[in-house]
């Protein structure tokens, strides 16, 4: 059982850039500083509250301050980037972290991006797999290069000198390729069946409830057993939004405020999701209106937070409904309250993480 800190991230758009940008660092290093073994950041591009538009320079400014937490995209939007620009640019990025890198990737989720990169009509499950496809093929093979797509075409010949070195793209230090995930957010997720049917890991989103996690294991298991394959628990990570404090009273206080992070965060996302008709994402059953889909209910049946008791009351009820998986994915909310934040993440570390391991570990004994 590992632990690992999302963060899409999503900011209060009226912040400074430089300071919030500086906040995220931080983060980071205050999980490896308490033990977290992954480290997941978002790519959007035309969205001031969503700020991060490139995760692998951003996080390479990390490598060399910290030693072992491993660094992941979540996501690079492939429909939005040329295949042999990702190949390179993810090889690179693997050798400088020492093979510190989980590749996870995504049709792209921000409307405004879909727009700016002329996405928006185009299938994009369909090029995010064709883009995969790509990049493992000029990861398994040298010069020349001819790989032909239905959206993307490469060819590396006429131009290639091999006595100079000119011509082959480099490779990623894990070999045959770093391992990949795919996130999932709606209920019954096409992509989490996607991604069990590929033989990639699976994220489930912190954003919807527990409900729809368990809908996205069956998608996973379902396409896993289509392809022949085994569908292996252990690469199944879910993202939660937890807030640990010393007491319930605190926790409830804080998430009461109307200008608290978490309210915030929710209020972004519910008007988000609504724009597009999808605030079925938010519902533990699809029987209720959207006009029930308020913040409040939104924190009510997603949020988990309390004392380090009560939060790990929750999660342990949470794990006997879906099952074992593999990582915890603690979700990054702004730092409106810095100390509050960072205490949060100390507490759930340092008090709810080791006996909540030891949960784990029994259910995933008796599993096997």
């Amino acid at each position: 059982m590992q632990l690992g800190l999302f963060m899409m991230p999503l900011h209060d758009p009226d912040r400074d850039y430089t300071s919030v940008l500086r906040e995220d660092r931080e983060a980071i290093l205050l999980a490896e500083k308490l033990g977290f073994d992954e480290a997941w950041v978002g790519e959007h591009y035309a969205a001031a509250t969503e700020p991060i538009t490139d995760p692998l320079q951003f996080m390479a400014t990390l490598i060399s301050e910290t030693k072992r937490i491993r660094f992941a995209t979540a996501v690079l939007n492939l429909p939005q980037h040329h295949p042999a620009q990702v190949a390179g640019n993810v090889a690179m990025f693997d050798h400088l972290a020492g093979g510190r890198f989980i590749m996870g990737v995504g049709p792209g989720g921000l409307g405004s991006d879909f727009e700016l990169f002329g996405t928006t009509d185009k299938n994009r499950s369909e090029m995010m797999v064709e883009a995969v496809d790509i990049i493992h093929r000029i990861w398994a093979s040298d010069p020349p290069y001819h790989i032909h797509g239905k959206y993307w075409s490469i060819d590396v010949d006429a131009a290639c000198i091999p006595h100079l070195g000119v011509g082959p793209m480099r490779k990623p230090l894990q070999r045959p390729y770093p391992p990949l995930a795919a996130s999932a957010m709606s209920p019954s997720s096409a992509t989490a069946r996607l991604a069990g049917e590929r033989g990639w890991g699976l994220v489930s989103a912190n954003f919807m409830p527990v409900e729809s996690a368990k809908t996205h294991w069956q998608q996973y298991s379902a396409g896993a057993a289509a392809a022949g394959r085994r569908a292996d628990r252990a690469r199944w990570r879910l993202a939660r939004s937890i807030l640990v404090t010393e007491s319930d009273a605190e926790a409830h206080e804080y998430l009461a405020r109307k200008n608290s992070s978490y309210r915030w965060y929710y209020s972004y996302l519910r008007d988000n999701l609504a724009t597009f008709k999808l605030l079925k994402i938010f519902k533990p059953d699809q029987a209720i209106p959207d006009d029930a889909v308020t913040v409040d209910k939104c924190l009510e049946w997603i949020v988990i937070a309390g004392s380090p008791a009560l939060v790990l009351e929750r999660l342990v009820a949470m794990v006997d409904e879906i099952g074992w998986f593999g990582t915890l994915l603690l979700t990054h909310k702004d730092w409106d309250q810095p100390d509050l934040h960072r205490r949060s993440m100390r507490l759930f570390a340092e008090q709810v993480m080791p006996r909540f391991r030891q949960h784990m570990e029994a259910r995933q004994k008796a599993a096997q």
